[in-house]
């Protein structure tokens, strides 16, 4: 979700030492929740970005890791909507104004320009998105949500195709052969 994706905050939050009353029950759960929520609204715009990138990319491998988001998180998301509802955690039922600029600036964009910028992207969220899901799943205190951060795997192959394709991508714009190859 890009699970999304904004989760710097969180993982901030988990590496700041305890105080006196981290240690109540309350205060963890409020991580979790944040975690949930901080989870939802990075897989809610996916759907969106994947159409700019049908629509404007110029690669199929843009395409593809596109096509990947959209089943994957498309998933997750509602495994985090089921897991919410059972734990009483209202979601966002729309994105964050952050990702509604996102999707605003991009759909600016076309081609090769909108293939770089939708990458890295990408690259930058899935960066933050395993370092959160990793920390959830680590230090979360609900069992059920440390579960669901740890089965939520694709993640880090997120990371891998999006570190493989921007790579790609940027390797194909240095050389005029390998921009024609696309």
């Amino acid at each position: 979700m890009a699970l999304a994706f904004g989760l710097a905050t969180l993982a901030q939050e988990s590496n700041a030492p305890p105080t006196r009353d981290s240690a109540h029950k309350g205060e963890s759960v409020t991580t979790d929740q944040t975690f949930m929520k901080e989870a939802a609204d990075g897989g809610l715009p996916e759907v969106e970005l994947v159409q700019l990138a049908v629509e404007k990319s110029s690669n199929e491998q843009v395409k593809g890791f596109a096509q990947r988001m959209v089943e994957d998180h498309g998933e997750a998301n509602e495994n985090l909507k089921q897991l919410a509802a059972r734990k009483g955690v209202n979601l966002p039922s729309e994105p964050s104004a952050k990702q509604k600029a996102k999707k605003e600036r991009l759909s600016r964009l076309s081609g090769e320009e909108f293939d770089r910028a939708y990458m890295s992207d990408m690259l930058k969220d899935h960066k933050t998105d395993v370092a959160a899901f990793q920390q959830e799943s680590d230090n979360g205190k609900d069992s059920d949500v440390k579960e669901f951060a740890a089965q939520t795997a694709h993640t880090g192959e997120h990371l891998k195709q999006a570190e493989s394709v921007t790579g790609k991508i940027e390797q194909a714009s240095k050389t005029p052969e390998g921009a024609a190859q696309k």
